[in-house]
């Protein structure tokens, strides 16, 4: 889908600027230019659609049927079902989860698809088919979507509605956009310019946080040697897995490029739930996501998320090194 983007990015800085391909601040800025321009466009069309959504899908229904009880955490599995089947990294994500608190469905639900879209989606999930087997795959996917599930089963408990930023609760409680959509005979054409307009006041308003978060994500991608890694996790110790995921906290990258690093750690000796620890903490756990959460999220309430899905990949860790 974003092949035009990946080739404009190419043509820009490796023929226009004329830095290499091959050197660590050519690498930097092509994916800097990239990953800014397709979350740009993810987040206005992503929150566009949300727009739409908040005016002709009721809802209030949608809320009330996920808070029921007789589900018994299902709109949590559901939830991360739709995270692990849509190709967003973490920081893509973080539009959905915008979209999804501005339209009324429960945090801990909403949390559910932040967790998981960003560790499972199809592209990776066919790179670790062919590269570690069905068994190690069906474990992956699971053990996703569980984590997804069950860390936001635990965070919708906690009642964390106010720790949103008063950004999102000013989003949430403004009468403007509900007057856009309460409207009904009005026809969609005649929406149209007010629900753009809408969708890009919201872009505009995090748009230094994508900005920032992408810079560290490109140095990070670029400047961290990946031998690094293997010379410290490269052996069995309980230790390791913990290690992996405190070294994956400052990376950058979606599923599908980090699972052919992945591939070499495991050649290399690095047990393969060490490694998948790393993988999932580096999609899950960036320096990026959390500096576009600053964003929609307070400081405690980032660092209560982070410290619940920092459990629950150790646990994955630890029951990979395990059962594989």
């Amino acid at each position: 889908m974003f092949n035009w983007l990946q080739n404009f990015s190419d043509w820009l800085i490796y023929e226009v600027v004329g830095w290499g391909a091959n050197t660590k601040l050519g690498s930097a800025f092509n994916f800097f230019v990239y990953d800014t321009l397709k979350i740009l466009i993810l987040l206005f069309f992503i929150v566009f659609l949300m727009g739409i959504v908040n005016g002709y899908f009721p809802i209030e229904k949608l809320k009330n049927y996920l808070n029921r009880k007789k589900l018994y955490g299902l709109e949590y599995f559901f939830s991360s079902i739709f995270g692990a089947i849509t190709p967003f990294c973490s920081c893509s994500s973080v539009p959905l989860f915008i979209g999804f608190v501005q339209g009324g469905i429960p945090l801990g639900v909403t949390f559910s698809f932040l967790i998981t879209s960003p560790l499972v989606n199809e592209a990776a999930i066919a790179l670790f088919l062919g590269m570690f087997g069905i068994k190690a795959t069906l474990i992956y996917v699971i053990s996703g979507v569980l984590l997804g599930t069950i860390g936001g089963w635990i965070l919708g408990k906690l009642n964390l509605q106010p720790l949103l930023s008063d950004w999102v609760k000013k989003l949430i409680d403004t009468k403007k956009h509900q007057e856009i959509y309460k409207e009904k005979e009005r026809t969609f054409y005649q929406r149209l310019p007010e629900i753009t307009r809408a969708a890009w006041d919201i872009v505009k308003s995090v748009l230094i946080y994508v900005i920032i978060g992408i810079a560290i994500g490109a140095t990070m991608h670029s400047y961290v040697p990946e031998n690094f890694f293997n010379q410290y996790l490269g052996g069995g110790q309980w230790w390791t897995v913990p290690l992996a995921v405190i070294f994956a906290v400052p990376m950058y990258a979606n599923a599908a490029g980090i699972v052919p690093i992945i591939q070499v750690f495991v050649a290399k000796g690095v047990p393969l739930g060490t490694a998948i620890a790393f993988m999932m903490a580096t999609v899950g756990l960036s320096i990026p996501e959390a500096t576009l959460l600053k964003k929609v999220m307070s400081l405690k309430l980032i660092a209560i998320f982070f410290g619940v899905v920092t459990f629950a990949i150790l646990i994955s860790g630890y029951l990979f090194n395990i059962l594989l």
